[in-house]
């Protein structure tokens, strides 16, 4: 059987003396989409924080095609295919939308995505490319964003609140991109308040709180109640 293409396994993690995370676990196989729900402050970001390398984990932690690598850090993750869409965007203040893909493009890996791609796929940024990124609406920064995290050639994409202060009809344009994203071979995690939404584009949902596991299954087999009880702890 292969070896699934994360693999998180008993991950604690925290800030200073707080503990925020205690053995979380689960898996994610090539070409799979997770589903990592769960209440604001139930763990979510603090987790993708400890896989990319920005909060203490030990080696076994976090295995990327079977090797170990809770001991990289964020720019050998990048290397090795690993990429994320923060929480807040968190683009260039000072580049133009064009100047924060190229720097994602010039020191990404091989592959099928590249500048011109990003612009088929998001055609408003190409009208913008010479505007500073962070004067286009939300919408558009978090374009921007997913684009800079495509253009390195991941082979795995953390998306960390795609949704998040986004108008309704944005939030449908950003997932209706979401299936040519995944076709050219990106597994992903996405983190998604909306628990419909996220059983609709995963294959495997993990549902945090408190900084633990709570329920974990495929997404065609947890019911709304299941991830309801989960969410809130009913």
């Amino acid at each position: 059987m292969a070896e699934p293409l994360l693999s998180i396994d008993r991950l604690s993690s925290g800030y200073g003396d707080f503990q925020a995370l205690f053995d979380i676990g689960f898996d994610l196989e090539e070409g799979a989409v997770l589903g990592l729900v769960g209440a604001n402050g139930a763990g979510k970001t603090t987790l993708f924080k400890a896989i990319m390398g920005l909060l203490p984990r030990s080696e076994a932690m976090v295995r990327f095609r079977g090797r170990p690598v809770g001991a990289a850090s964020p720019h050998e993750l990048a290397a090795l295919g690993i990429a994320m869409v923060p929480e807040g965007r968190r683009l260039f203040r000072s580049l133009s939308v064009e100047e924060n893909l190229r720097i994602a493009a010039d020191h990404g890996r091989r592959g099928p995505w590249n500048i011109r791609e990003i612009y088929r796929l998001f055609p408003v940024l190409e009208e913008k490319r010479r505007m500073p990124a962070l004067s286009l609406s939300g919408g558009q920064q978090q374009m921007v964003a997913i684009g800079r995290a495509l253009v390195a050639n991941p082979a795995l994409v953390l998306f960390d609140e795609l949704s998040l202060g986004l108008a309704p009809i944005v939030v449908n344009d950003v997932y209706a991109t979401m299936p040519t994203i995944l076709a050219s071979g990106i597994s992903a995690v996405i983190v998604e308040q909306d628990l419909e939404r996220s059983r609709s584009v995963s294959d495997r949902l993990v549902c945090l709180r408190e900084g633990r596991v709570v329920l974990q299954g495929d997404a065609a087999d947890l019911t709304k109640h299941d991830l309801t009880a989960a969410y809130f702890g009913e």
